[in-house]
């Protein structure tokens, strides 16, 4: 990727919901660019379009209008197909209820994005999955399931799921929706560990505590843009209340 490329870059986005011939507007005219390793944090008030934004951002829902770029490439007119092969490769997903599968190990849930992918070999697929679970802490619960771990495990398991495929962003729906506020700092700080590696993240919240771990705060009020915190404002709300 070009150095002075976004990684994403979102110009007039528009998404409109149509019910009994009613119009939502989710999304109105949203500009946005995320470049490689930054933490970007999507702020605002309950159905201002914040997980909306973030479905379009991962592929799983398309805009009605305007454009998305993701590494260069327009992702306009993609098929399922190709739109699955690039979730898949390029997205990492993080999400409130971690949505573990309950029967699956801990390795088998970080394993399962792997074993989409034609060009991974079992061997290759064991060592990506013990470098993720490490990257969290995680690796001595390989045999364990889901309900014989905390709400805080299960999401740095989640997060090692989302990490495991080495993907170009990740995307946090609320991670710490359903955790205590102790588990909810550790899982932010964790975050802010692995964006200090590299990873870009992109995340929603509604908290300002957790906001001011990100480099760029974006607010969204009524589907738009309504403001945009510099980095050194987050940096410095982040010492203040530090």
């Amino acid at each position: 990727m070009n150095d002075n490329q976004a990684l994403i870059s979102l110009r007039e986005l528009q998404k409109v919901f149509l019910t009994d011939e009613i119009e939502t507007h989710a999304l109105s005219e949203v500009h946005l660019e995320i470049r490689e390793g930054e933490f970007v944090s999507v702020e605002g008030p309950s159905g201002c379009g914040k997980s909306t934004l973030l479905s379009i951002l991962g592929l799983l829902d398309s805009p009605t209008a305007g454009e998305y770029v993701l590494n260069g490439k327009s992702v306009a007119g993609l098929d399922a197909g190709n739109r699955a092969r690039i979730r898949n490769e390029e997205i990492g997903f993080i999400f409130q209820a971690f949505n573990l599968i309950g029967d699956l190990t801990v390795y088998e849930n970080v394993e399962l994005p792997l074993t989409y992918r034609d060009n991974v070999s079992r061997t290759e697929r064991k060592s990506m999955v013990m470098e993720a679970l490490e990257q969290v802490d995680m690796s001595h619960r390989i045999r364990h399931y889901p309900a014989q771990l905390s709400g805080g495990q299960q999401q740095r398991v989640a997060v090692a799921r989302a990490l495991v495929g080495r993907p170009s962003i990740l995307l946090a729906d609320e991670p710490t929706g359903n955790l205590d506020s102790n588990n909810g700092t550790a899982v932010m700080d964790l975050l802010r560990d692995l964006h200090a590696g590299g990873s870009t993240i992109c995340m929603v919240t509604h908290d300002p505590r957790y906001a001011a771990f990100a480099d760029r705060n974006v607010h969204l009020f009524d589907g738009r843009v309504v403001d945009e915190v510099p980095p050194q404002s987050v940096v410095g709300a982040h010492v203040a209340s530090a």
